[in-house]
């Protein structure tokens, strides 16, 4: 990075007050850009590493403000005049629909934030973290898609006294990951499926890089302490073979602090809606309440060498 340029990132959003991801209140700093695309994500709009343009046409009602706004001139009515469309090839995204749209039917997903934009947003919550025993906890998308940015970004937060965790699908270089672990008080690491092929099928790559990654953090000889954590997909990953295999793999790991259970929902399935996407289990139903209680309890009988919960709010 050239002397006084500062460091970028490409952010989603920025959540406070969650007890969902660590430790006491945390603050959480969504960034975009993945290299997975999970069949299940609930987060679509954090897969691309660049903002990106949303549109929801049941909110829309077509009163052309953005039209007449759009200085590339990429925005015109439908024929039937209840949407408005937009020519993807002359939109510059410079986003001037979403702050003119007075009915909130255009959204951006994203923006860039250099690092110290980032942290004084986070830096606003200390008073919050000092008595909850709260932090910081970043996610994605995949925050090691921004390496950089990332160790720059923890480090503030360590300099000044905040607790730091990090979601991560592990799908990197394990340069990337070596970079952040002294960083890092605490480091949540999805396991998505132990079965290479199936782990492709629904993941889009095979998953030796993740458990190789998984296996060298947990030889680290840093304290950093690591929670697997499992999203809960019916008919993809539940079976006892699988769960089994999961054990089996924890129970070889040093660093093991918890190993969770994420349920499968539906939530972001507006969001592909607005991409113009569609999303691809648009016919599965979340895992029933007995169900997910009967698996996490299944899982602890397998004993993986940590306590096993269910995450997510799950209540």
């Amino acid at each position: 990075m050239p002397a006084g340029e500062a460091l970028t990132g490409s952010v989603l959003r920025i959540e406070r007050s969650s007890i969902h991801d660590g430790p006491g209140l945390r603050t959480v700093v969504f960034l975009k850009g993945c290299p997975l695309g999970c069949a299940w994500c609930s987060t679509p709009e954090s897969q691309a590493p660049v903002p990106e343009r949303g549109y929801v046409p049941e909110l829309c009602t077509a009163c052309g403000t953005c039209v007449d706004i759009c200085p590339a001139r990429a925005l015109t009515p439908s024929r039937c005049g209840s949407a408005i469309i937009r020519d993807v090839v002359r939109c510059e995204l410079c986003f001037c629909c979403v702050a003119a749209c007075p009915r909130d039917a255009v959204r951006r997903f994203g923006t860039f934030m250099t690092v110290e934009e980032v942290v004084r947003e986070i830096s606003k919550d200390e008073v919050f973290f000092f008595h909850s025993g709260g932090g910081v906890t970043l996610s994605g998308g995949e925050p090691l898609a921004q390496p950089d940015f990332v160790a720059h970004l923890l480090r503030e937060c360590r300099e000044r006294g905040i607790h730091t965790a990090m979601e991560t699908s592990f799908h990197v270089p394990f340069d990337s990951v070596e970079r952040v672990l002294p960083l890092l008080d605490l480091l949540y690491v999805d396991i998505k499926h132990m079965d290479g092929e199936s782990h492709r099928r629904w993941v889009g790559s095979d998953n030796s890089l993740i458990l190789d990654n998984i296996g060298k953090a947990d030889r680290w000889e840093g304290p950093v302490e690591i929670v697997i954590r499992i999203p809960l997909v019916p008919g993809v990953n539940d079976s006892d073979w699988n769960l089994q295999a999961v054990a089996d793999s924890c129970r070889r790991m040093g660093k093991l602090k918890e190993v969770e259970l994420l349920p499968y929902h539906r939530l972001g399935s507006h969001s592909y809606a607005a991409l113009g996407r569609d999303y691809a289990l648009k016919s599965l139903l979340p895992p029933s309440r007995e169900r997910i209680i009967e698996r996490t309890r299944y899982l602890a009988r397998l004993d993986p060498g940590a306590p096993v919960k269910v995450g997510g709010g799950f209540s």
